[in-house]
């Protein structure tokens, strides 16, 4: 498929430090510590060729990752980043990778494994490689994770940080912009970590902190009406969500009523759900909307479809199935509109950390799992037949999206929404989807986000949903044996909705819900929490 991808992009109008991953679970958190300070990043594998970017980064980060240096077939970076004369920092794994690329002996196993919270000794030696640790003072707490550790002074490097246990926690170029800390600085057991990060970011890479909401919406909207041009017509995928409304109300400023957002009913939809984001984008947004009742097709493609990657690969195939059969209709209804153009472009509400976690390349990373906006769309889309995609939120997080919501005025009860699958409850159902399965996870999942709401915590968590075990359980109900489903409760806290925490919820409060599920939707005979 064709994407806007290569066109003009946000490192075009911002000052962007490139974070290169070596597959660390934290990775991410760099570019949310960055992007905290205003400073704009992006981040590709750390097998990304130099030569293959169509931009120059102001700098470049090497993140942690799991692998050790030393052993053979270990990802390494492309040796061309050290000839940039960009300033370059590695984290972890990163600092080792500097130090393995002059030497493979500077990198060893250490007598212990350095786990947790350690004092860093900072150490002053000149202005040159004293920028780092700039205004930190003398100690700094850090959060260590790591077993290999330098253990030889690069060549043309000096010692500017220590530890009990790493003599080289932080070590600097004599002459080149080039640190490395053997601790990370992206995590909140660093206190100072935000600091370390901007003074690298912004006074050695000269990175400007210009990464504001109101400026990306400003050339966001630019963007789109230079890629879409004066006639063309977008069609757009719309489930409620904040990331599809945010996208779709970013469309209706960008190029008004050429904007044809789709709502497809397909069944797998929460209870209620469609009314109310037929609601929310006719009567509130103004935004030009088409419902396609679809619930029968995608059930009827589903059948017998139990493994989680394919149902993604149906239901999304399914989805672009019925956006091109909607696109030939807005075209043919256009037809004697004076001029209107082609339906030429497709609208998704995908977002980084759906990039990321679809992302998979020949080193550390693996794919986490498809989303049907990045990885489950048909061969002959991805060949450059039919639509482009258009994905104006693909370099943002989640919180990003929330904050440009309440930039566009998007109600604040939609901002804070929490997501739901583009696969709906069909990815909820562990095993076959049928009617029956939906309705009962529907009915649950109401009963369980209800009673949050209820409760008053519904902003304290980041999502909650319920899930179908297709397995059985036997239960007692009264006097008489039951056999039925099993129902799992999930809800967890999160910043990123890259890692997250499952949420505490009061014990009484759980067996309310357990209980109300069980009495009032048939067919369920336990209820778990899923931690």
């Amino acid at each position: 498929m064709a994407t806007d991808s290569d066109a003009e992009a946000p490192h075009n109008n911002f000052d962007t430090i490139l974070v290169l991953d070596f597959g660390s679970q934290t990775s991410h958190l760099i570019l949310r510590r960055l992007r905290a300070l205003s400073v704009y990043a992006e981040m590709l594998p750390c097998t990304t060729k130099l030569a293959d970017l169509t931009w120059k980064p102001k700098g470049i980060i090497l993140s942690g990752g799991p692998s050790s240096v030393y052993d053979e077939g270990s990802p390494h970076v492309d040796p061309t980043v050290f000839e940039l004369g960009v300033p370059i920092l590695g984290i972890c794994y990163g600092c080792q990778e500097l130090a393995w690329q002059i030497n493979s002996a500077n990198v060893a196993r250490g007598e212990a494994r350095e786990y947790g919270h350690a004092d860093v000794t900072i150490h002053k030696v000149d202005s040159h490689v004293d920028r780092l640790f700039a205004g930190l003072g003398e100690t700094m707490h850090a959060y260590m994770s790591h077993f290999d550790k330098l253990v030889c002074l690069p060549e043309g490097f000096t010692v500017i940080a220590k530890t009990a246990n790493s003599e080289f926690a932080g070590i600097a170029h004599q002459k080149k912009s080039i640190f490395g800390v053997q601790f990370h600085p992206e995590l909140e057991h660093t206190p100072q970590g935000s600091e370390l990060l901007r003074n690298f970011s912004v006074d050695i890479c000269g990175a400007q902190p210009n990464w504001v909401m109101s400026d990306f919406i400003e050339q966001e909207i630019t963007r789109i009406r230079h890629l879409v041009g004066d006639k063309a017509q977008v069609i757009g995928a719309v489930s409620g969500g904040v990331d599809s409304t945010v996208a779709a109300k970013l469309m209706k400023e960008a190029i008004g009523d050429r904007f044809h957002a789709i709502l497809v009913d397909n069944g797998l939809m929460r209870l209620n759900e469609c009314e109310q984001v037929k609601e929310t984008l006719r009567e509130h947004l103004r935004i030009n909307l088409t419902v396609v009742d679809g619930a029968k097709l995608f059930l009827s493609r589903l059948k017998g479809v139990r493994e989680p990657e394919k149902k993604r690969k149906v239901i999304g195939e399914t989805f672009i199935d019925l956006f091109e059969q909607e696109a030939i209709r807005i075209e043919n209804e256009a037809k004697d509109t004076p001029n209107a153009g082609k339906v030429s472009w497709f609208l998704q509400g995908t977002l980084y950390p759906d990039v990321i976690e679809s992302l998979s390349f020949k080193g550390p990373s693996a794919t986490i799992k498809t989303h049907h906006n990045v990885g489950g769309l048909p061969k002959r889309m991805m060949d450059g037949q039919g639509l482009r995609l258009l994905e104006p939120l693909r370099e943002l997080f989640k919180d990003e999206v929330r904050a440009l919501g309440r930039r566009l005025q998007i109600h604040d009860d939609l901002v804070m929404r929490h997501p739901s699958p583009g696969p709906g409850i069909g990815v909820r159902i562990l095993g076959e989807v049928t009617v029956k399965r939906a309705d009962i996870v529907r009915k649950a999942d109401h009963i369980f986000l209800s009673m949050i709401r209820e409760a008053g915590i519904y902003n304290e968590i980041s999502q909650a949903f319920a899930g179908l075990d297709t397995n059985k359980a036997v239960g007692v109900m009264g006097d008489t044996r039951v056999y039925g489903y099993i129902i799992i409760l999930r809800a967890v806290t999160t910043k990123d909705f890259m890692s997250a925490e499952p949420y505490e919820f009061p014990f009484a409060l759980l067996k309310a819900m357990a209980r109300r599920i069980v009495n009032e939707v048939d067919g369920v005979s336990r209820v778990t929490y899923d931690l």
